[in-house]
């Protein structure tokens, strides 16, 4: 398992029965969480400073126990995201992916060209950014640009290029083949479900390996990497791993490696999964 362990603003506490309990900085926020389904004899603390109450219904509401800022920061690796909580249940930043982050910053460089697809709020792009490479910023949510600019700006990479995109990810690489547009690495992060700016409607199993296949159309003649990161529960390593080689290995040659990505649980000292990730990388 690749296991994010660098984070200092950033830990999960307690996780049990379906939640995990966070300190986010100074703040301790207690969510769902329905990977946590272990018990432990003793209940997950309740001297939390918000809670995230799942409805029967669907969705659920926060409640707060303390005053909090609308927002506040949260830093790693130099990098820096404003997080808040937010009426899904999320705080606008996946810190699992801090690994991820560490692997993009490390195999760029400047001249390089990284196109972010579902890129939310930032944290791949700001990556990137911070090795020196250029940045395409691309997700359906204008609200989730926005905060991925400021995202940008607080953390002093301004002065580096990106472009940032509103739009249906797949209608944004099919005009971008149209174009000749090229890129050095791509990093992907598909919900397992959604809808693009127009109602576009996405499945992530029926859609996510012809979409990968597309995406070899906009990558350049000496690629460097090409990221994968999956939370559908289906969707083993192995999966992310077979259509990297039935598609990009295929084309460009290099190496595979997938595997779940994960949190330490500072109290028992086991470890939660969030999901899966595959990195595809040229050959040295």
């Amino acid at each position: 398992m690749i296991i994010s362990d660098n984070w200092q603003d950033y830990e999960i506490l307690e996780a049990a029965e379906g939640e995990k309990v966070e300190r986010w900085g100074k703040y301790i926020l207690r969510r769902p969480d329905p990977q946590a389904i272990w018990k432990l004899e003793r209940p997950l603390t309740k001297k939390v400073d918000a809670y995230y109450h799942r409805s029967r219904e669907g969705g659920g509401h926060w409640e707060f126990f303390s005053k909090m800022p609308e927002r506040w920061t949260v830093s790693v690796d130099g990098l820096s995201f404003y997080v808040r909580p937010t009426g899904f249940k999320h705080t606008g930043l996946f810190p699992e992916q801090a690994a991820n982050w560490s692997f993009i910053r490390n195999h760029c460089k400047e001249d390089m060209k990284v196109l972010n697809l579902f890129a939310y709020t930032g944290g791949a792009t700001l990556a990137a950014l911070s090795g020196g490479a250029d940045a395409v910023h691309v997700d359906a949510s204008k609200g989730m640009v926005a905060w991925a600019k400021e995202n940008v700006e607080l953390s002093g990479l301004s002065d580096r290029f990106v472009r940032y995109i509103v739009d249906d990810c797949e209608k944004f690489v099919q005009r971008e083949i149209r174009r000749g547009n090229k890129y050095d690495g791509i990093i992907m992060d598909p919900p397992s479900y959604g809808r693009g700016p127009g109602g576009e409607m996405w499945k992530l199993e029926n859609k996510i390996f012809d979409f990968v296949k597309l995406c070899t159309e906009v990558l350049s003649d000496n690629p460097k990497f090409f990221i994968i990161n999956s939370y559908t529960t289906g969707l083993q390593p192995t999966v992310l791993d077979n259509m990297l080689k039935l598609t990009v290995m295929k084309k460009f040659g290099g190496t595979c490696t997938a595997d779940e990505i994960g949190l330490p649980v500072r109290s028992d000292g086991i470890v939660l999964p969030c999901g899966a990730t595959a990195r595809w990388e040229c050959k040295k």
